[in-house]
C-alpha cells in the first residue's frame, strides 16, 4: 500500500464517524452545537485511531518509515487533543433532560451523570498523556516506566471516551455509529493485544543468543547474535530491530538497534552499539549463550525499492554506520556492479567502526570511502570538520549524482543538514532515504 494510500485511509476511518452521524439526517441544533458534535466525534476517532501509529506494524512502517509514523502519533494526538478540549465548551443548548417529545434532543445537551463522568475522566486524562509524552524527559522517570503509565492511561482515555459517546452522544446512539466505535475500541485494544501478547510469543519461536561480545571501536560494541532454532530470521540490510537482552520476552526493557550484517552473509545477526549510559553500558559483561528476544525486522533504510538507481551514497555519523555496514556488506555479497560512495564521519579516530573491513571493501567492491573527523590526531589527511555542504558538493555535485540514491544514519543535526543540502542540490527527496529519530 503506497503512502499515500495509507494517509487516505487515515482520513477516511477519521471522518467516517461524520459521515455516519450526517446520513442519519437527524433535525439540525444550531451551528456551535453541531461544531462541537463534530469535533467529538473526529477526536475520539483519532484517538482511537492513535494505537495503530505504535512504530511495531510493518505495513505502515515499511512505506513511510518507522520515525515518520511515531511523529505522526505524536502530532496527531495534540490535534486530537485540541478537539476534544474544545468540544464541550461549543455548546450553546442548555444541558438538561430533553423534553418527552424531543425524542431526537435537538434542543438539550444530555446532562445525565452515567454519560458524562467516562467523558470527564478521558478529557482529563488525555491531556496528562499528552502533557507527559511531550515533557517526559523532565519528568525523571525510567522509560520503562513511563511506557506502562502510558499505555495504561491510553487504554483508560479510549475506553472512556467510547462509553461517553455511547452514553452521552446524540448521533452515536445511532446502531450504526455505535458499532463503528466498538469496532474501533476493539481494533485499538487489538493493537495493543499484537504489540504486547501476540508478536511476543512470535519471538518465542525464534529465540537468539549472544554468539560473541566484542569491542569494536570507543565505548561500542559489536553483539553478535545465532539463532537458537531452525526457523530462519528473514530480513534486508540497513533494517533494524528490538532487542529484548536480560529481560522476559514480555518485558519492556527492549531497545531498538539496527542490523548490521547482510542477509547473504550467514543466518546470524549483527549489531554495532554504543554504550549511552543506560543498560548498553552493560553490553561488554554479556556472556555467550546469554537468551536474547528479537522483535523485526522494522524500518526502511533497504535497496529494495531503488534498484534503478545507478549509484548509491551512504552517508553515517558515529554509530549511525550501523545500517550502512549492512549495506555495504549486502552489496559486496551480492556483487553490485553500482558505484558506491561512504561519507563517515566521526569526533576521533577511535571512534570509527570496523575501518579494516571499510579500507578492504575498497578493493573487493570498489566502494569509495572518505573518512571525516572532526577532532582529528596530528599527521590526519584526510577531511576535517563536519560533513558539510562543501564535502557534499565535492563527492556527489555533478548531474549524474542527482539520480543516485542517498542513505543517511546518525546525529540528528547531521541528517537535517545534510538532507536540506541535498535537495538545494537537486536530488529529489524521494532519492534520500533516513531515519530521524528525535521527539519533543
Amino acid at each position: 500500500m503506497p503512502a499515500a494510500a495509507l494517509i487516505l485511509l487515515y482520513l477516511a476511518l477519521a471522518l467516517a464517524p461524520l459521515g455516519l452521524a450526517w446520513a442519519q439526517g437527524l433535525p439540525p441544533r444550531g451551528p456551535w452545537d453541531e461544531l462541537a458534535s463534530g469535533l467529538g466525534l473526529v477526536a475520539l476517532a483519532m484517538i482511537l485511531l492513535e494505537f495503530l501509529q505504535l512504530g511495531r506494524f510493518r505495513t505502515t512502517t515499511a512505506k513511510v518509515g518507522s520515525d515518520v509514523v511515531m511523529r505522526a502519533h505524536q502530532l496527531l494526538a495534540r490535534v486530537a487533543l485540541g478537539a476534544a478540549l474544545l468540544h464541550p465548551f461549543l455548546y450553546t443548548a442548555p444541558m438538561k433532560q430533553a423534553p418527552v417529545w424531543d425524542t431526537t434532543r435537538q434542543t438539550a445537551i444530555d446532562a445525565s451523570w452515567s454519560g458524562l463522568w467516562p467523558g470527564i475522566a478521558a478529557w482529563l486524562l488525555l491531556g496528562a498523556l499528552v502533557a507527559s509524552g511531550i515533557g517526559r524527559d523532565a519528568l525523571g522517570i525510567r522509560y520503562q516506566t513511563w511506557r506502562a503509565l502510558h499505555g495504561l492511561g491510553a487504554v483508560l482515555v479510549a475506553g472512556g471516551g467510547t462509553l461517553h459517546a455511547l452514553r452521552a452522544g446524540r448521533y452515536s446512539a445511532d446502531p450504526a455509529l455505535a458499532a463503528l466505535w466498538l469496532a474501533f475500541l476493539a481494533l485499538a485494544l487489538g493493537a495493543l493485544l499484537w504489540v504486547y501478547v501476540i508478536s511476543p510469543l512470535k519471538q518465542l519461536r525464534h529465540p537468539f543468543r549472544v554468539a560473541s561480545v566484542t569491542r569494536a571501536a570507543e565505548r561500542t560494541w559489536r553483539l553478535r547474535l545465532a539463532p537458537d532454532s531452525r526457523r530462519p530470521f528473514r530480513y534486508r540490510a540497513g533494517q533494524f530491530a528490538w532487542l529484548t537482552i536480560r529481560h522476559p520476552v514480555w518485558s519492556l526493557n527492549d531497545n531498538p538497534f539496527s542490523i548490521a550484517s547482510a542477509p547473504a552473509q550467514d543466518d546470524g545477526l549483527e549489531f554495532i552499539i554504543k554504550e549511552l549510559g543506560d543498560s548498553t553500558s552493560r553490553l561488554g559483561q554479556l556472556q555467550p549463550g546469554t537468551r536474547v528476544w528479537v522483535d523485526g525486522p522494522h524500518g526502511h533504510l533497504t535497496l529494495d525499492a531503488h534498484q534503478e538507481a545507478p549509484g548509491v551514497a551512504l552517508i553515517a555519523g558515529g554509530v549511525g554506520i550501523a545500517p550502512l555496514l549492512g549495506l555495504l556488506r549486502e552489496l559486496t555479497a551480492t556483487d553490485d556492479p553500482r558505484p558506491t560512495t561512504l561519507l563517515y564521519g566521526n569526533r576521533v579516530q577511535e571512534q570509527i567502526v570496523a575501518r579494516d573491513e571499510l579500507d578492504r571493501l575498497t578493493e573487493t567492491h570498489g566502494t569509495e570511502i572518505v573518512h571525516i573527523l572532526s577532532e582529528p590526531p596530528k599527521g590526519w589527511t584526510g577531511p576535517t570538520g563536519q560533513i558539510d555542504a562543501a564535502l557534499l558538493r565535492a563527492h556527489f555535485g555533478t548531474p549524474n549524482h542527482r539520480d543516485w540514491l542517498y542513505v543517511l544514519c546518525g546525529p540528528p543535526a547531521m541528517i537535517e543538514a545534510v538532507e536540506s543540502t541535498l535537495i538545494d542540490m537537486g536530488v529529489p527527496a524521494s532519492h534520500i532515504l533516513s531515519e530521524l529519530f528525535r521527539y519533543d
